[in-house]
C-alpha cells in the first residue's frame, strides 16, 4: 500500500497549472495544426503546402516551452528533428503523404522508446508520474512515493505494466496512422488521425486511472 499523503497548500494551484499546460499542449500540438491545414485549404493552398505550413505552427510552442523551462529537452528536440526531416522530404518529393507518415515515425519511435524503458530502473510511467505526484503532494510526497520503488516488488511490477500499456498504445497507434495515411484521401487524414489519436489517448488515460486506483498506486 502507498503511504497516506496530504496535499500541500499549493497542491491545487500546481494541479491546475498541470491541467492548463495539458490544455495548451492539445491546442498547439493538435488543434492549431489541424485548423491551420483546413484553413489554408479553404484559402486555396495546395494539400502539401497546407500540411507543411499547418504542422510548422507547432514549432514556436515547442521552442517556447524549452526557452521557458531554460533547458533543452530530448523529446522536444527529437520532435523538431523529425518535423524538419519530414518537411525537407516533402519539399523534395512534393508528396503530401510523406508528411502525413511523419507523424507515424514520431509516435512509433516514442512507443518503442517507452517499451525500451521497461527493464530500466526508471520506466516511463515512473518518470511521467513526477509532475502529477508533485502537484498533488509536493516534493517531499514525491520522494516518499518514489521510495517504494526500491523496496516493493509489486509496486515495480505494476508500474512496468502501465509502462508496457502506454508503449504498446503508442506503437499500435503509429501503425494505424500509416494505414490511414496510405489509404484515405489526403484531405481526410489529418482529421481522422487526430480523432483516432484522441480516442487512443482517452483509452490510455482511462485505463491508467482505473489501474492506479484499483492497485493503490495513487500518492
Amino acid at each position: 500500500m502507498t503511504a497516506q499523503l496530504v496535499a500541500p497548500p499549493g497542491g491545487r494551484r500546481q494541479a491546475a497549472a498541470v491541467r492548463r499546460h495539458l490544455a495548451l499542449q492539445l491546442f498547439f500540438e493538435l488543434a492549431l495544426p489541424l485548423g491551420g491545414f483546413y484553413g489554408l485549404q479553404a484559402l486555396g493552398a495546395g494539400q502539401w503546402l497546407a500540411l507543411l505550413a499547418g504542422s510548422l505552427l507547432a514549432v514556436p510552442w515547442i521552442v517556447h516551452g524549452m526557452a521557458k523551462r531554460r533547458r533543452v529537452e530530448a523529446m522536444a528536440v527529437f520532435t523538431l528533428v523529425l518535423m524538419t526531416a519530414g518537411a525537407v522530404m516533402t519539399l523534395v518529393t512534393g508528396d503530401a503523404r510523406v508528411l502525413l507518415i511523419r507523424d507515424s515515425w514520431v509516435f512509433g519511435l516514442i512507443g518503442l522508446w517507452i517499451l525500451g524503458t521497461l527493464p530500466t530502473r526508471r520506466p516511463f510511467v515512473l518518470a511521467m508520474s513526477r509532475a502529477v505526484v508533485t502537484a498533488r503532494v509536493g516534493e517531499e510526497g514525491w520522494r516518499t512515493w518514489l521510495s517504494q520503488w526500491d523496496g516493493n516488488a509489486v509496486f515495480r511490477r505494476r508500474l512496468r505494466v502501465l509502462t508496457a500499456v502506454w508503449g504498446a498504445g503508442f506503437t499500435l497507434d503509429a501503425g494505424v496512422r500509416v494505414v490511414l495515411a496510405m489509404t484515405l484521401p489526403v484531405g481526410s487524414v489529418p482529421l481522422v488521425s487526430t480523432v483516432q489519436w484522441l480516442v487512443v489517448l482517452a483509452g490510455l488515460i482511462t485505463f491508467h486511472k482505473r489501474y492506479v486506483t484499483r492497485h493503490g498506486l495513487k500518492a
